[in-house]
C-alpha cells in the first residue's frame, strides 16, 4: 500500500480506520472498543485516535491476527458479555450489520458471522489446478466481519488454542464445538486488501446514504 500502514491509509481524506470505527462508536450497545495496533503505534497512537472516544483504547497486537485479537480480548472490561470482532480494513460496515450480529448472539447464544452468499460458480481444484468438482454454490457463503460471540465462548476458544492459527475467530470457536450461525452482511462490506480496493471503497463510501 505504498509504504503506508493499512489502517492509516487515506480514504476520502480520512484514515481508513476512522471510517471503520465510526459505526461501532455510534452504536448504543457498544460500551468498549479495543484497537489492536503494532507495538510502536500502540505505544504512541495518532492524536486523532487517542481523542476519538472515551470508550476506546489501543493495545499492542501480535505477529498474527489471532494474537492481536487475543490481546484486545484480554483488554476488555470484565462486564462485557458480547464481543464483536472486526477487521480494521473493512471500512464499509454499517450499523444495520452490527444490529443483526448482536441480535443474533443474544437470541441464539451462539457465535455469529456476517457474510454474503456465493454468487459465482465454485470449482474444487488440486495442487496442479486440475478441477476435481463443482460444489453446489448455494451451500457456501463468503465470511466477512463483524463476527460476534458470547464472551465466555470466545474466551474458551482462545484458551483452548494450541498455537495453531485460524483465518477468523469463528474457526477457533468451531474447534471447541461452539455453534456458529451466519447472518447477512453486505455485498459492499469490502475488505481493503489491494491498492485498487481503495478506489472501490472510496466510490462506495461516496454512494452510502447517511445512517445506512
Amino acid at each position: 500500500m505504498g509504504g503506508v500502514k493499512k489502517p492509516f491509509l487515506s480514504l476520502c481524506g480520512e484514515p481508513l480506520l476512522l471510517h471503520t470505527l465510526r459505526p461501532f462508536l455510534a452504536h448504543a450497545d457498544v460500551t468498549a472498543v479495543r484497537v489492536a495496533l503494532g507495538a510502536e503505534d500502540a505505544a504512541a497512537p495518532p492524536a486523532w485516535l487517542c481523542d476519538l472516544d472515551a470508550r476506546l483504547a489501543c493495545v499492542a497486537g501480535g505477529a498474527t491476527r489471532t494474537a492481536s485479537v487475543r490481546a484486545a480480548l484480554a483488554a476488555l472490561p470484565p462486564a462485557v458479555e458480547i464481543v464483536v470482532v472486526h477487521d480494521a480494513a473493512r471500512p464499509l460496515v454499517t450499523g444495520a450489520i452490527l444490529d443483526r450480529c448482536i441480535a443474533a448472539v443474544a437470541l441464539a447464544g451462539a457465535g455469529v458471522v456476517a457474510g454474503w452468499p456465493a454468487t459465482d460458480t465454485l470449482k474444487e481444484v488440486d495442487g496442479t489446478g486440475r478441477v476435481l468438482g463443482t460444489p453446489d454454490r448455494h451451500r457456501f457463503w463468503h465470511a466477512q466481519t463483524p463476527q460476534a460471540f458470547p464472551r465466555a465462548l470466545l474466551d474458551r476458544a482462545y484458551q483452548a488454542r494450541d498455537g495453531s492459527e485460524a483465518t477468523d475467530d469463528a474457526a477457533l470457536v468451531e474447534r471447541v464445538g461452539g455453534r456458529v450461525v451466519m447472518v447477512e452482511g453486505a455485498a459492499t462490506n469490502l475488505k481493503v486488501t489491494r491498492p485498487e480496493d481503495v478506489a472501490v471503497a472510496e466510490a462506495l463510501l461516496g454512494m452510502a446514504a447517511p445512517g445506512s
